[in-house]
């Protein structure tokens, strides 16, 4: 056998041992219960942000229609009007052609007669042209009072048809996220969701609270151990804005189901001032709980999770508000 073929055969025993025994690839690990924890948190918080956009743009397209119904309302009797007009100035038209509105103006002014005939003539004429010019200033009023409703109008239905777009892809997206976060809390807990908690009247361990702020802390009691359900305002389970405009509710005072925008509707207080039904708001007005005193909030956390009482330090505070 020659060298060069020896050396060939010696360099493939060697290749061919190498492969068989070098170790395998590593196994991917399994994350740690820590890692599948801050996974966990990381997903659940930017799902909630997702959320409140979702039900921001609900609560806009609620406050659209509303807006697209009053212009509808308007615009029926404003059409009534405009063609009422358009009838009378028809009417001049037509009186104007047939008289001849020149020729009828000379005539009267000619015609025999003292000076008080006269002045009641040229009263008649200034009377019946003030009623003109009315008929006709009222005609081009109304019709642009019908066109700028009806712009309004097309301008709503236009913003309501893209809101509801948004809505659409908004909801693909929270259920994309909502089942990988279902993923992780299955490799972490052994289970996508809490365990339903035992229901009892948690309204009958609420803190004696009068007025309105105490049925709405009652509420947020009973409450307790229901699910967090992305988009809900109970009675069966609720996300966090949806929570507290629902215990509000119950106090007969409306909020909107969205955190940023119950920002806006209450009177700011300090930390110091917080009683009983008011809210706290946390870092980027991703979450809103509903204060019972003591410290503690009760607050739909996140996805998975239920209704509960604890601390309100739960994450950054940007600030606390009061129903007014």
């Amino acid at each position: 056998m020659s060298s060069l073929r020896k050396t060939l055969r010696a360099l493939t025993i060697a290749l061919v041992s190498a492969t068989l025994l070098a170790p395998g690839a590593p196994a991917r690990a399994e994350p740690s219960p820590a890692e599948l924890t801050r996974r966990i948190e990381k997903s659940s918080t930017e799902l909630e942000h997702v959320v409140e956009a979702y039900n921001k743009l609900r609560e806009e397209i609620k406050t659209n229609t509303a807006a697209a119904a009053r212009l509808q309302s308007r615009i029926g009797p404003l059409e009534q009007q405009t063609e009422r007009s358009r009838a009378d100035v028809g009417e001049l038209a037509v009186t104007a052609y047939k008289t001849g509105n020149n020729l009828a103006t000379a005539e009267a002014l000619l015609r025999p007669g003292g000076s008080d005939s006269l002045l009641d003539r040229l009263g008649m004429l200034d009377q019946l042209t003030r009623q003109r010019q009315e008929k006709i200033s009222n005609f081009t009023a109304s019709q642009r009072r019908l066109i700028g409703e009806k712009t309004r109008l097309e301008v709503t239905l236009g913003r309501q048809a893209a809101q509801a777009r948004e809505l659409t892809a908004a909801k693909r997206r929270i259920e994309r996220d909502l089942a990988e976060l279902y993923e992780l809390r299955r490799q972490a807990y052994g289970r996508a969701t809490e365990k339903p908690a035992v229901r009892t009247d948690g309204a009958k361990d609420a803190p004696a609270i009068s007025g309105r702020a105490g049925v709405a802390v009652r509420y947020a009691y009973g409450a307790i151990g229901k699910p967090y359900v992305w988009g809900g305002a109970g009675p069966n389970g609720y996300d966090c804005s949806g929570l507290t405009s629902a215990a509000w509710r119950a106090a007969g005072k409306s909020l909107p189901h969205n955190a940023r925008m119950q920002w806006g509707a209450v009177a700011h207080i300090g930390r110091g001032e917080l009683r009983p039904g008011d809210l706290v708001f946390y870092r980027g007005l991703g979450h809103v709980a509903l204060y019972v005193g003591d410290g503690q909030v009760i607050d739909a956390p996140s996805a998975g999770r239920n209704v509960l009482k604890r601390g309100m330090n739960l994450m950054p505070i940007q600030g606390y508000g009061r129903v007014r």
